[in-house]
């Protein structure tokens, strides 16, 4: 098929075509089983220089007006005819576009889980930030607290990337670290 689609931004190897581009919006969905934001949609696509932000946002119309996608308030979600389509046409578009975009998807509901159930809070001191970390229990408490002083705005915000990147992790390893099992502490460094 010929290039129907805009391409700046998009690396070779990403989509080109719109029914191509209309697809992998259809597998991404059908995939995570989970509403997506239009801007989450597009982020994935963008982030892995996939398609376009605006045919992104073509598709995404064209799909909700040919009634395969249905925008909620939680995100865009899928409909029986779009789970078709993911179904018996995403063997058409090529195995490493379809794991970049279910990869960049599963990353971006995960990071969304981890900020939903836990805590990052930076507060401006005279001469720097103190960085309360907090990781719930799931019963109303916490089940880990951690505060931490650095110089800055920016290392405030390093600390809080790194911390919804894997919640669990820093308290295993935090865990591992006070109890004295430095086998662990050395296994998940590594």
């Amino acid at each position: 098929m010929d290039k129907d689609a805009f391409t700046g931004g998009v690396d070779p190897g990403g989509l080109w075509t719109k029914n191509d581009i209309r697809i992998l919006i259809c597998y991404i969905l059908s995939s995570v089983d989970a509403p997506l934001s239009g801007e989450d949609i597009s982020g994935i696509l963008q982030g892995k220089a996939l398609a376009n932000y605006f045919e992104t946002g073509d598709a995404l119309a064209g799909l909700e007006g040919l009634g395969h996608i249905r925008s909620t308030q939680e995100g865009y979600v899928i409909e029986p005819t779009g789970r078709e389509i993911a179904g018996s046409l995403d063997t058409g578009l090529p195995l490493t576009v379809r794991d970049k975009a279910l990869e960049a998807a599963v990353s971006l509901l995960a990071r969304a889980r981890a900020e939903r159930e836990n805590r990052v809070e930076t507060e401006d001191l005279e001469n720097g930030c103190r960085v309360r970390c907090r990781i719930s229990g799931g019963g109303g408490g916490d089940l880990m607290e951690l505060g931490i002083y650095v110089p800055d705005r920016a290392q405030a915000r390093v600390i809080e990337e790194n911390f919804y990147k894997d919640p669990e992790g820093i308290y295993q390893l935090l865990l591992a670290a006070l109890t004295g099992d430095k086998d662990f502490a050395r296994e998940y460094l590594s």
